[in-house]
């Protein structure tokens, strides 16, 4: 094998070329790798070329499940939830946490605020006083130059909602920022910020060269970069669900309401309280999240990013979502900072992206993140009410049971077997093991 494994011009290459040079390179040649991959081509050419297009030195595709979780009753509103996840138990338990909040009131929403944020990075030698004194000129400045570029979002309702100077000179010698805050409607709307920031650059140094305030040796701006900002904590919905205590019902192993309610309440406070919990707490929070964020082809990368900044607002990362007790009223709700889009990105270029918005009834951008926060509080609430009823492994093995057979080479009959024998026992790949090399009783 040849170890020298660098290439130029890779990219340019065909997508079978791609394989065999990675064959040769990486496999010793085995050419079952091409065959393997090939398999996940689309039979579909056309929308093979569709797929490609969406990143670069693309050579398969990698399928994802792609569920459905129904009985989401939202602000009186019943949806079937596209999801997306390789986590089998994640669309189980947020469906049965739906079911459970629908006979109970469902999922109230409330969408916050809308505003995203773009940052313009920026040095200035000047004095800052003056700097300050100019901006007023400036932001008109800023904004009468981007009018061509805000056109059609202004047209929409959106646009720039205001511009402000911030200044960081104590933390780094002549640095200012720009910060922006835009209304983007049902766009997500990085394009729209990124350029707008891009152009404020070229304005920003146009105008400090040619404004007689600013002396000649302080007329140079170095723009360091501009850039929209994945943080958008006035991008913000909040979803809850709420009933009397007694009407929580019994739980699993006879627990009742208020011996639920009281474990309930106090596994919220721990994630408030500590970290290590609260990491745990989230990520299941983010399973139901992001699943409906792929399925309907927006950035879980960014929405990740800005919830777990939000989790740490206050000095310590902590828990997304509250519980309360009060006049005998169980409450549980989660504040989540929520940019999403429904026009633009993947949302109606990817085929099964299209298809997540048609099933959720072509939802508006507001809309859209009143049903992902909805699925996220589910997913806090089913795996809470497991962990403090059952345990999280009963449920959770129980649906990799499947996984652990086919892993394990079973064959159809004793999948069919070891389904009914662990109807009524726990899961684990020790017991499925077991369970697989028991001798077989002839009959």
């Amino acid at each position: 094998m040849n170890n020298n494994k660098t290439i130029s011009g890779f990219s340019k290459l065909t997508k079978s070329e791609k394989l065999d040079w990675i064959e040769q390179q990486f496999f010793d040649g085995d050419s079952t790798l091409s065959e393997t991959l090939k398999q996940y081509w689309h039979c579909d050419n056309v929308m093979q070329d569709i797929l490609d297009g969406f990143s670069e030195n693309t050579i398969s595709n990698f399928p994802m499940p792609f569920g459905v979780a129904p009985n989401f009753m939202i602000n009186g509103k019943l949806y079937l939830v596209p999801m997306v996840i390789e986590e089998s138990s994640v669309v189980a338990a947020a469906a049965a946490a739906a079911k459970f909040w629908l006979s109970r009131g469902g999922f109230k929403t409330e969408v916050i605020g809308t505003k995203k944020i773009g940052q313009l990075h920026f040095k200035f030698t000047g004095e800052s006083s003056l700097l300050q004194k100019l901006f007023p000129q400036i932001e008109i400045y800023l904004s009468e130059g981007v009018k061509e570029l805000t056109k059609n979002m202004r047209n929409r309702g959106g646009g720039i909602e205001s511009l402000q100077l911030i200044d960081f000179t104590d933390e780094e010698e002549n640095y200012y920022q720009i910060r922006g805050e835009f209304e983007t409607c049902d766009s997500m709307g990085a394009n729209f910020i990124n350029s707008i920031l891009e152009r404020f650059g070229e304005l920003l140094k146009t105008f400090v060269l040619n404004h007689n305030e600013i002396v000649a040796d302080h007329k140079d701006v170095q723009i360091i970069m501009a850039i929209l900002s994945n943080y958008t904590p006035d991008c913000m919905v909040r979803a809850s669900v709420s009933c009397k205590v007694e009407e929580l019902g019994t739980f699993a192993g006879g627990i009742g309401a208020k011996e639920f309610v009281d474990k309930f309440t106090t596994a919220v406070k721990i994630a408030h309280i500590d970290p290590y919990r609260a990491t745990t707490h989230n990520k299941g929070i983010f399973n139901g999240i992001d699943s409906v964020v792929l399925a309907t082809g927006n950035d879980f990368r960014a929405i990740e990013s800005c919830g777990h900044a939000y989790a740490s607002k206050d000095g310590k990362y902590k828990s997304l979502s509250s519980c309360e007790i009060k006049d005998g009223e169980f409450r549980f709700w989660l504040d989540l900072p929520l940019a999403v889009g429904t026009v633009g990105g993947l949302t109606k270029l990817h085929p099964m992206a299209k298809i997540s918005h048609q099933m959720l009834g072509n939802p508006s951008a507001e809309e859209l993140m009143c049903i992902i926060t909805s699925v996220g509080l589910a997913q806090n609430f089913a795996a809470l009410r497991s962990l403090v009823t059952t345990g999280i492994q009963q449920g959770h093995m129980k649906m990799h049971l499947q996984n652990i057979l086919i892993h394990m080479g079973a064959g159809p009959k004793q999948i069919l077997e070891a389904n009914k024998y662990f109807e009524d026992k726990t899961v684990s790949f020790s017991a499925v093991r077991s369970f697989l090399e028991r001798p077989v009783v002839s009959s």
